[in-house]
């Protein structure tokens, strides 16, 4: 989707207080995630230049100060979670909010200090979140690597994956889904086109993407956000009746059905026609280079 953020300034808005205590359900674990949740003032005004521009850098996803990439980014209509600010209600004053889990990950695992939050993020820049990157990446890959892509013993065993993630994931970018599954792809049937490997693949891996979904749980700002509610079931019939889904059931608002990917989803006629239909420009949008680094990035 292209739009242009600074059609946005000058528009009004409105925020009310918020105390702070909201999880979104998920309690601590919604809370280690992201960047904590501090109370807030009410707050009203119009959008300012800085605002549309740190949003469009936001949905650019992370690159580096030579404009390589380092990361992909969130879907629009993902919440801002990771471009929170702090209210420090003694100054009356905003500051930056650090996100429990990745500022203990860097202060305790990279700088190996005994703490579980990084203090400051003074003198931090885009080039030194790339280094943290590659320093975690070289220094755990044996121990906490989740993303090796050949599943040749997992598929040999007769496992199938029903992989599910929300669209509008505001604390694991969907894009990171797509691009495992791709890489999966691409390592399991080398040589292959996109058409027979596809197929190869649905032999054992289906990727299903939820639109309005947020980070485990709907999204309040959309309608969408139905997860499939016999994900287990189906698994259950696919190995053992090999039934294999071509869609998943979805609970949400105006959408009876999950899309498998690289199918994505068209609404016709004001929102009653449904479809899972093969974009080749949507799909690419869905795609990522990780120039920033000189190895692979799965």
């Amino acid at each position: 989707m292209t739009f242009d953020f600074n059609t946005t300034v000058g528009q009004a808005y409105s925020c009310e207080a918020t105390s702070g205590s909201g999880t979104g359900g998920f309690g601590d674990l919604a809370k280690r995630q992201g960047p904590p949740s501090n109370p807030a003032p009410a707050q009203n005004g119009t959008v300012s230049a800085q605002g549309a521009a740190l949003v469009k850098q936001y949905y650019d996803g992370l690159i580096d100060s030579q404009g390589k990439r380092v990361y992909l980014n969130y879907q629009p209509g993902s919440a801002f979670t990771d471009a929170n600010a702090k209210f420090d209600s003694a100054t009356n004053t905003w500051g930056v909010s650090i996100s429990g889990l990745g500022g203990e990950w860097v202060a305790r695992y990279l700088q190996l200090r005994d703490t579980s939050t990084l203090e400051s993020l003074t003198n931090v820049t885009v080039d030194t979140l790339r280094d943290w990157m590659l320093y975690g990446m070289n220094k755990y890959a044996d121990s906490l690597q989740t993303t090796h892509p050949d599943l040749s013993a997992f598929q040999s065993a007769g496992s199938k994956i029903l992989h599910v993630h929300g669209e509008q994931d505001d604390s694991i970018p969907a894009a990171s889904s797509v691009h495992y599954y791709e890489s999966v792809r691409s390592i399991m049937f080398p040589g292959q086109g996109f058409n027979e490997s596809s197929a190869a693949m649905d032999e054992f891996y289906r990727l299903y993407l939820v639109p309005g979904g947020a980070h485990c749980g709907v999204n309040s700002h959309q309608p969408g956000g139905g997860w499939p509610q016999t994900t287990l079931q189906t698994v259950i019939d696919w190995v053992e009746k090999g039934a294999a889904p071509d869609t998943l059931n979805s609970t949400g608002e105006g959408i009876g059905e999950l899309c498998r990917w690289p199918q994505r989803p068209l609404w016709t006629d004001n929102g009653t026609g449904f479809s899972c239909v093969y974009d080749q420009a949507s799909i690419d949008t869905w795609k990522y280079t990780f120039d920033a680094f000189k190895m692979p990035v799965y």
